[in-house]
């Protein structure tokens, strides 16, 4: 029982798993915000238009109650009522909030992937410029043709000796 709790410990711990927790944390958050967008910005103006001051109060009776529903009777007094209903005022309310949420994540993503491809070429750009900085350490030597420190007057490998004048040489 013991290994058990110290595996689920070491799950929990790692960095995949506390990321999941806080994208999911952080997608409750969002997700909440568009619905509010969605149900007190974009909803009553089409409510109005449809000429229903309230968008999700639309429905459609599929079965009747025990007492006759008054005009412009709300979702709340039909179900109160013991009416069935086809709500779809608030299909389409949770319709557009998917929409909206998705367009969300695809523009966040969208940027992130952006963002990304910026610092890549940023990065690549800065390696490239220190590689072109970088003094050479080494040379070739003109009789074995390996490589031997730049500042050497003699080759180690065929003890040949080197020109004074030649690149990198010591003068």
């Amino acid at each position: 029982m013991k290994k058990i709790f110290q595996e689920f410990r070491d799950f929990i711990t790692r960095g995949n798993a506390i990321d999941l927790a806080i994208g999911i944390i952080i997608g409750s958050a969002f997700s909440t915000v568009v619905n509010s967008i969605v149900d007190n910005l974009f909803m009553p103006p089409f409510g109005l238009i449809l000429g229903n001051a309230n968008f999700q109060d639309l429905f459609i009776v599929l079965r009747q109650g025990e007492q006759q529903l008054p005009p412009n009777a709300t979702l709340a007094m039909a179900k109160e009522l013991g009416y069935v209903t086809f709500n779809y005022g608030q299909f389409l309310t949770d319709l557009l909030s998917f929409l909206l949420l998705g367009l969300g994540v695809f523009l966040i993503v969208k940027g992130i992937n952006k963002f990304n491809a910026k610092m890549s070429a940023l990065k690549e750009k800065v390696l490239k410029v220190e590689e072109a900085k970088e003094e050479p350490t080494e040379k070739e030597c003109p009789f074995c043709h390996k490589d031997i420190p730049i500042k050497a007057s003699r080759c180690p490998f065929c003890t040949s000796q080197l020109d004074p004048h030649q690149e990198g040489a010591i003068e």
